[in-house]
């Protein structure tokens, strides 16, 4: 049996789930969200808990319990707490600000790079160097966080880029020089 997908999966009071014909729906005070169920694997309510149980014994609904469960808690974390993920912008003259929704940044092109964020996912910028993305979907959010960052990775020599708030860069050293 999968370690993670036998663990127990907490509903808060706020939050009411619905399961119907292998899709899940999870509604709280953030917003809305619904998964497909893959066949062979089955979400259960029990009292104020939810247990994803499989089905059959195939090696496919083997593989995904484990995903389902931390699937299913994703979304019920969503719509209570949400999440965020920060990125920090590290070089000379790079800086980020918001224009209306969209995300603009100035990071040594030779012009700006605007973002639009999906509806669901909200951006903030703190001075100039800080992006903050919320949403309730923990994939979405750290899909933009990653296509920020693909915008201008951290390089290894200076560090100049973005990086995700807290990542360490692993540096390189530069060329000996002339002796």
């Amino acid at each position: 049996m999968s370690r993670i997908g036998k663990r127990l999966i907490n509903i808060p009071s706020q939050v009411t789930v619905s399961i119907k014909d292998q899709v899940f729906s999870v509604k709280g005070p953030k917003g809305e969200l619904s998964k497909q169920i893959p066949y062979g694997i089955q979400v259960v309510q029990q009292n104020d808990h939810l247990v994803v149980e499989r089905v059959a014994e195939s090696l496919l609904a083997r593989k995904l319990h484990g995903l389902c469960r931390t699937l299913v808690s994703n979304l019920v974390q969503g719509v209570f707490q949400g999440f965020e993920r920060r990125l920090e912008i590290q070089g000379v003259g790079y800086r980020a600000q918001m224009d209306g929704k969209k995300l603009v940044l100035n990071i040594g092109f030779s012009h700006p790079v605007v973002i639009e964020p999906p509806t669901e996912i909200q951006l903030q910028v703190e001075n100039n160097t800080n992006i903050i993305i919320k949403g309730i979907d923990k994939e979405l959010v750290g899909k933009l966080a990653a296509e920020i960052r693909a915008v201008r990775p951290p390089e290894p020599y200076k560090g100049k880029g973005i990086r995700y708030l807290g990542e360490n860069v692993k540096r390189k050293v530069g060329k000996a020089g002339k002796k």
